[in-house]
């Protein structure tokens, strides 16, 4: 079945004439108006039955729920599909859509007959979209073994709005996004949930290009490999990630990366999660590999003995790695895989008021670990979801929130609680095909401390239960770094020069001698350079002058220097300068000096390469 739907101001029809022998009976064929209406163009196809055309209605009815409109037109239009049902059976489906919808002001325009027809749609994000729906993908729901979250997360009541910073709440619909058109995909992705590609983003050419990462074809799909290049930005952000979670007062664990099935916490916390995982037998038990970091530091939480004066207490693991089997047609480059790197902490906290207090600490670290790694506020925009009951009670520490962010939020709330928490935010990266990401997030959950047996004693002597928040100041390193290449992709494609932020450029300074007797000086020079934690190498291949140039500046290498007689008789350096395209001279400590700038409060490693590019093996890629 395919459907094309759409919300309209109004649509207005005229039955002109009978198509077929077999077209429906009406007796008035004058010019039909409806007005606030989601109008679903419907094609039937051979192969569809009851299960489809229930699945589809059930589609169709969830999203009207998210616009806020009661009042649907089935419109039968079989120019959607070259493979179409037979128009008996089309019939049939069609009434038995009508019959689900009872609860809507549910009418249909005639079958089988030839219409004129004017619409008018509206403008906001969810107003157009389409579906397929056949029984393959209906019988595979049933099929798959997955938590009953994850079957039920489409049949979630929710209510979509937009949140400015004052704390004003605007239907979709109505909600002017002219000044926020990130805001505008984001709304209409996450209404949408197709999170399938057509085509590669830009930054899959460039994480091969740059030597970052590749897919891996001899393991399962979204498992990546990464090159030197690539291992050094991951480590380099990692740490950064675990230092400023452990400044925070994160205390680092490490927790196993599978766990039995069967555990009865387990099944529990699986049934309240909505992921797809991978399993295994062995030796009679059923494990899983882990989907996130909760269940290690849960157990863990178990065995202690905690007062509300240790609270809130904070356990961080950074997961190399955490293991979702997501749908092949989602998995593209670093933006969504199935084994990914995440930070993880969770705060353990003694009432919803300590929660709160501690959900906007880690909020503006979240806020400040994203620009440090590269990616500024105008990169992102933040959707926040919560319960009705949950926003009726906590409204103004949901509007401190939005009013952090600084600019209006998309809002999901939900009609009751379907999952394990009563709110969950995150930041979400726009990348070059309007595809959303999401990058830090925060959750309160209200069910795991009473599921893992978490308990801590209040100050009147009584064991409670405390509130966990769930935390990922940066989301996956991995999605880090694709963040870091679409923002280089846009650049270049806007006339600027992709630039990795210095601290994590694979290499900082490259040395180019002009002629093989400068070797000894450019030795010299770059162990002096490398000694205060930058790493430079040396071009020491026999190639010209300006194709070695050409390539550094390939390689995204910020500062070159060329060394020749002129070079090793001074005591400056001239230095090329890739972002701004200026060749200065500068003395040897204030050129240090520009680096410590850029890279100060920041974790080092050195080259992760030979030093030499003459020792550098070819990588075909």
């Amino acid at each position: 079945m395919r459907i094309l739907q759409l919300h309209c101001d109004s649509i207005e029809y005229t039955p002109t004439k009978k198509e077929i022998k077999i077209a429906e009976d009406i007796e008035n064929t004058e010019l039909q108006r409806l007005e606030e209406v989601v109008v679903a163009f419907v094609a039937i196809e051979d192969g569809d039955d009851s299960s489809v055309a229930q699945d589809a209605i059930s589609q169709i009815k969830n999203s009207m729920e998210k616009i806020g409109c009661k009042k649907l037109l089935l419109y039968p239009y079989a120019h959607l599909s070259s493979n179409l049902a037979k128009p008996s059976t089309a019939m049939t489906l069609l009434s038995e859509m009508e019959t689900n919808a009872s609860e809507l002001e549910v009418s249909h325009s005639p079958f089988g007959w030839t219409k004129s027809y004017k619409i008018q749609v509206k403008g906001h994000p969810l107003a157009e979209s389409s579906k397929v729906v056949t029984k393959d993908s209906t019988d595979s729901k049933d099929e798959e073994i997955t938590s009953e979250a994850l079957k039920g997360e489409s049949k979630i009541r929710s209510y979509w709005k937009i949140m400015s910073p004052d704390g004003t709440m605007t239907n979709i619909a109505d909600f002017d996004f002219s000044n926020h058109k990130n805001l505008e995909i984001l709304a209409k992705y996450e209404s949408a949930k197709q999170r399938s590609v057509d085509e590669p983003p830009p930054h899959v050419a460039l994480m091969k290009k740059m030597a970052i990462a590749d897919y891996e074809p001899a393991s399962d799909s979204g498992n990546m490999r990464f090159y030197p290049n690539g291992r050094l930005i991951k480590s380099l952000i990692e740490r950064y990630v675990t230092d400023r979670v452990k400044d925070y007062g994160g205390y680092e664990v490490e927790t196993p990366i599978m766990y039995d099935s069967e555990h009865p916490s387990m099944v529990s916390y699986f049934n309240r999660f909505p992921a797809r995982q991978y399993n295994i037998d062995s030796e009679g038990k059923k494990l899983f590999l882990r989907f996130a970091a909760c269940f290690g530091q849960f157990l863990m939480a178990n065995q202690y003995q905690m007062s509300y004066k240790n609270l809130p207490y904070k356990l961080y693991e950074l997961t190399r790695y955490s293991f979702r089997r997501e749908q092949s047609g989602e998995l593209v480059g670093l933006r969504r895989l199935r084994a990914f790197t995440m930070p993880d902490c969770h705060a353990f906290c003694k009432d919803m008021d300590q929660a709160v207090d501690e959900i906007m600490l880690r909020f503006e670290l979240s806020q400040s670990v994203l620009h440090e790694l590269g990616i500024d506020e105008s990169d992102y925009d933040m959707a926040i979801r919560f319960t009705e009951d949950f926003y009726n009670e906590n409204k103004s520490a949901i509007k401190e929130l939005v009013k952090k962010q600084g600019r209006p939020v998309l809002v999901e709330m939900w009609k009751e609680k379907f999952f394990y928490f009563v709110l969950k935010w995150e930041f979400n990266f726009i990348d070059n095909l309007g595809k959303a990401s999401a990058l830090s997030t925060d959750q309160i959950d209200v069910e795991n401390a009473d599921r893992y047996g978490i308990e801590f004693v209040d100050e009147n002597n009584n064991k409670q239960h405390p509130i966990i928040l769930h935390n990922s100041p940066s989301g996956a390193i991995e999605r880090i770094i694709y963040a870091l290449l679409e923002k280089a992709a846009k650049d270049s494609k806007e006339g600027k020069k992709p630039q990795f932020p210095l601290w994590l450029a694979p290499t900082q300074v490259r040395v180019i001698p002009l002629k093989e007797e400068f070797n000894d000086f450019c030795e010299s020079l770059t162990d002096k350079i490398s000694v205060n934690n930058v790493r430079v190498d040396i071009d020491d291949r026999n190639e010209s002058i300006g194709k070695r140039i050409r390539e550094a500046e390939k390689e995204w290498i910020r500062y070159i220097l060329v060394i020749g007689e002129k070079e090793v008789n001074s005591e400056n350096l001239n230095i090329r300068d890739r972002k701004t395209g200026d060749v200065k001279e500068l003395s040897f400590g204030d050129f240090l000096n520009e680096i410590n700038k850029q890279t100060k409060g920041k974790p080092f490693t050195g080259l992760n390469l030979p030093k030499h590019l003459s020792k550098r093996p070819q990588l075909m890629v």
